[in-house]
């Protein structure tokens, strides 16, 4: 089969189209046949490489999967065969697909049975590739860790990308304030029509100031930040008395200047 491969670390000159071993079922793993599959940040990490988070190469990159099920192995129920799904990305021993082990974007994939989440006949393989990994990180930003309530205000950085939508969608539903931050006004008023009460401009104002303006001078329960860099000092004086920063990220750096002022002004 086809595999787009990344070769080592660097730019878009180490990714290749090559042909590629084809996967086979193994005990509790089902192949799926990929239809979609999205393209995240994740991919450019990946590809260009992190101190620290070393991946071996070559990979397959790609965690946003949706396809059809064309066989499975032992111990997987036969019904799957044929169904169409979304692949979660989550593997069993830690991190993700097109990360910790290969991905979808090729023309077949061996994944877990686990994984395979039956797609509705209305949702179409596109849909559903663009949400696992960025409605899965902000789920569990939001969710599972930031415990995000109604009435407590939320403030997101980089509102306008995958994960920063699914934040300003969720934290609303949850009831909380939400002031999204993005850096034109055709973003903005996307973001308004996703339901962010109130937008920042970060390229035209200072976004932790006029976040503490918004919330009343009192700061934000929660502040999400996967950009680090220099946005990060501001992000911690725009959070509340034991607000709660959230971060999955570090687009604009990840080794940003600190304050530790504000760590133990916020805390008390």
């Amino acid at each position: 089969m086809r595999a787009s491969v990344v070769k080592a670390h660097g730019g878009l000159d180490q990714i290749a189209l090559v042909d590629w071993p084809e996967p086979k079922a193994g005990p509790g793993q089902a192949v799926v046949e990929v239809a979609a599959c999205g393209l995240n940040y994740l991919d450019i990490f990946v590809l260009r490489g992190m101190p620290g988070l070393p991946v071996q190469m070559p990979r397959i990159p790609g965690g946003d999967i949706s396809g059809t099920v064309r066989e499975v192995g032992p111990g997987v129920a036969r019904d799957w065969v044929g169904r169409r799904v979304l692949v979660d990305p989550h593997i069993r021993h830690g991190g993700a697909l097109g990360e910790h082990d290969h991905g979808g974007l090729c023309e077949r994939i061996a994944v877990d049975a686990d994984n395979l989440i039956a797609l509705p006949d209305d949702v179409s393989f596109e849909q559903a590739a663009a949400l696992p990994i960025a409605y899965g990180t902000a789920y569990r930003m939001m969710i599972t860790r930031g415990g995000v309530r109604a009435g407590e205000t939320v403030l997101i950085l980089g509102a306008s990308g995958g994960v920063g939508t699914a934040c300003v969608q969720i934290a609303k539903n949850a009831g909380a304030v939400v002031i999204a931050c993005a850096s034109s006004k055709a973003k903005l008023d996307r973001l308004r029509e996703l339901g962010a009460d109130h937008l920042i401009d970060y390229t035209r104002e200072d976004f932790s100031g006029r976040a503490w303006e918004i919330s009343g001078r009192r700061g934000c329960e929660i502040v999400v930040n996967y950009t680090g860099g220099d946005t990060w000092v501001p992000s911690l004086r725009a959070l509340a008395p034991h607000g709660r920063l959230l971060t999955c990220g570090a687009t604009a750096g990840y080794d940003p200047r600190t304050d530790i002022r504000y760590i133990w002004r916020r805390r008390w």
